[in-house]
């Protein structure tokens, strides 16, 4: 999960292979794509706590991450629905709007930070570029993999 890579320096320090955190893979695509100025959205620990935007701030990327009052809306649904299976029209259309917002404010991209925040918003749903972490981290472990598995 995203919010777990609060922790990601321990568990790194504590194991002998590699750990491909989640932030730095994503960032890595977003500049490959060109982006500089994006939108976090996730838990209320990923938007609000320095783990994981500076860890995008360190690969050039700004981060913008919703008001006060979006960031509880973005915490309560992932909470209260999504991690219940809950999936209404409702919140789709609160997330969307506070990805507007994010838009208007400057956000060229918005990283959908938490694993659950795409069974409610998916790119089809916005014209703004939506970041699945949860895909691209899978694909990134994979391709990786692959090139040790290519050089070994």
């Amino acid at each position: 999960t995203n919010t777990m890579h609060k922790v990601a320096d321990v568990v790194q320090a504590a194991v002998d292979i590699p750990l491909l955190h989640l932030a730095d893979a994503t960032a890595e695509r977003l500049v490959a794509d060109g982006r500089r100025r994006i939108g976090l959205l996730g838990t209320r620990f990923t938007m609000e706590e320095n783990f994981y935007a500076e860890r995008l701030r360190q690969h050039g990327l700004g981060v913008l991450v919703p008001d006060e009052a979006d960031r509880g809306i973005v915490h309560r649904v992932i909470y209260e629905e999504l991690c219940l299976g809950k999936v209404r029209d409702e919140s789709r259309a609160d997330y969307l709007a506070i990805i507007d917002r994010l838009g208007k404010a400057g956000a060229e991209a918005v990283i959908a930070g938490c694993t659950e925040i795409t069974l409610l918003v998916q790119q089809p749903h916005t014209a703004m570029p939506l970041y699945d972490t949860t895909a691209i981290h899978a694909e990134v472990a994979v391709e990786r993999a692959l090139e040790g598995e290519l050089a070994g």
